[in-house]
């Protein structure tokens, strides 16, 4: 054989001269596979199939048109095509620099999967599983109001980066060592002080536990009850759907209990024969409703007879146009878990919280965290505790409760000229605030959807409900500027319209 055959030979082995079959890494594509003339067709269908059984969740990025054009050697206009079929069904979306995003789940029967989504016939997920929840908020956005998040650039840098270096100087090498489950003993003696001063709640920091935020709260409460028989918790409806979630991550069911105007229906709470039930009651989520005096004293009796309260003292430091709110467990101690953080204070990064348990349930609860975690990671309590201590953990609530009060305010004043017809709820306190219509035909997962596609993303006040009620949407404007909460509001009212 001569050397130019060789050549030919050695050149085809490495593959330089054997033509590549058209075919995508990506979900497996092979234009082979589709039927004649109906390529985008069928581009279009293999996506919503990856995207409905879980393939591509939302928050996955699709190859750019150009790179997966040459790779099925289809032209452009083929997957430009396919892309434009499942941006008009809602599944997709354009993020510039981003790319094309799933923002939405497809299918094709009314069903609830092994993965805990319940999936509709209509092409939209109306309540998500938890790795959805999470994937949608992780979806970047242009303006995003995702409620319950404070204003982050106002993070204390320099008064925690001092708080440090404070807590380091002076820290012995032990401390360096593996710390108690329950928590420091210097941030339980600070929060108590902080809830004593600011919550009203008489407490013994060694019955303190430091936790990773309220949810972890909930999961540790879900399981010493399960030790104890009880295998359903009791929620508020409208309530937050992240901690449903959670609970029924647990294996607890969550009863809905209806909230109106008053708070939480301490008669649909002893109908429903529930022995738990979790309560937002100094600035309920979503409507932002306080429970009532007559209210606190029905559920304050049915927890007397028997009931256990879990308090979630959300939002309880934000206020704007209304007084304090005395905290449940201030006046009842035997039948409350009472559980807050610093999520909306500084930020939910820190994942730092405390539960304040009665003293039958402490040691259960010590030791379920222990088994969770050994424990929160001993220095950012440290850090925490120092701030708190001398003062700065306070003056940086009230610096953060100027911007808070402005982008609130900035937020009904766009509503009010963009989208007159909307009635704002739960504005005199919190982080958000929440919208509904009287347009019953309104369907708040499309709207969410159809604002996400022009680069603002909100809530959809269905998620947060078991029963249905009036559409709306749920509306974060604390890590916002008010110039971009305008922007978003007459977003929102483009879409509507």
């Amino acid at each position: 054989m001569n050397r130019s055959n060789q050549s030919k030979i050695g050149r085809s082995i490495i593959g330089e001269s054997i033509p590549q079959p058209p075919g995508a890494d990506f979900l497996q594509l092979r234009p082979k596979d589709a039927p004649a003339g109906g390529l985008a067709d069928w581009l279009a269908e293999r996506f919503r199939a990856a995207i409905s059984d879980g393939r591509l969740p939302i928050g996955s990025r699709l190859p750019a048109t150009r790179v997966l054009a040459v790779e099925l050697q289809v032209s452009r206009g083929v997957v430009t095509e396919a892309y434009q079929r499942l941006t008009e069904d809602g599944h997709v979306a354009g993020r510039g620099r981003a790319g094309t995003v799933v923002v939405a789940a497809p299918i094709s029967t009314s069903r609830t999967d092994s993965d805990g989504f319940t999936r509709m016939t209509d092409g939209v997920v109306p309540e998500p599983g938890l790795e959805m929840f999470d994937a949608m908020r992780a979806l970047p956005a242009r303006i995003d109001l995702t409620p319950g998040v404070p204003d982050l650039a106002a993070f204390p840098r320099a008064a925690y980066l001092k708080a440090e270096r404070a807590v380091l100087t002076d820290l012995s090498a032990s401390a360096f060592g593996y710390g108690k489950p329950a928590g420091t003993p210097e941030l339980r003696l600070a929060v108590a002080n902080w809830i004593a001063r600011n919550r009203g709640i008489k407490a013994d920091p060694a019955d303190l536990i430091i936790v990773a935020g309220v949810s972890q709260a909930l999961s540790l409460v879900s399981q010493v009850l399960q030790n104890d028989g009880i295998d359903e918790i009791a929620v508020e409806d409208p309530g937050s759907l992240g901690s449903r979630l959670h609970l029924q991550g647990w294996g607890m069911r969550t009863p809905p209990i209806p909230v109106d105007s008053d708070g939480l229906r301490v008669d649909a709470l002893r109908e429903s024969g529930a022995r738990a039930v979790v309560v937002t009651p100094a600035h309920q989520f979503p409507t932002g409703v306080v429970l009532d005096g007559e209210r606190r004293r029905e559920l304050m009796q049915w927890a007397t007879e028997g009931g256990l309260i879990l308090e979630d003292d959300y939002d309880a430091e934000h206020r704007y146009d209304r007084p304090p709110v005395p905290a449940l467990r201030a006046m009842l101690t035997d039948r409350v878990i009472y559980a807050g953080s610093l999520s909306k204070i500084l930020a939910p990064a820190l994942r730092i919280g405390w539960m304040l348990p009665p003293a039958q349930y402490r040691e259960a609860l010590v030791g379920a965290k222990r088994l969770a975690d050994l424990g929160n990671a001993t220095l950012p309590q440290l850090v925490i505790a120092h701030l708190m201590e001398f003062g700065e953990l306070e003056r940086q609530l009230r610096f953060v409760r100027r911007r808070h009060r402005q982008r609130r305010d900035a937020m009904i004043d766009a509503i009010s000229n963009h989208i007159p017809g909307a009635t704002v709820h739960g504005a005199a306190a919190g982080l958000h605030l929440t919208i509904t219509f009287d347009d019953q035909q309104i369907d708040d997962r499309r709207l969410a959807s159809a604002t996400l596609k022009l680069g603002v993303k909100t809530e959809p006040l269905s998620w947060h409900y078991q029963e249905p009620r009036s559409p709306g949407l749920v509306l974060g404007y604390a890590a916002r500027t008010p110039t971009e909460i305008t922007e978003a509001i007459a977003t929102i009212a483009e879409v509507l319209r």
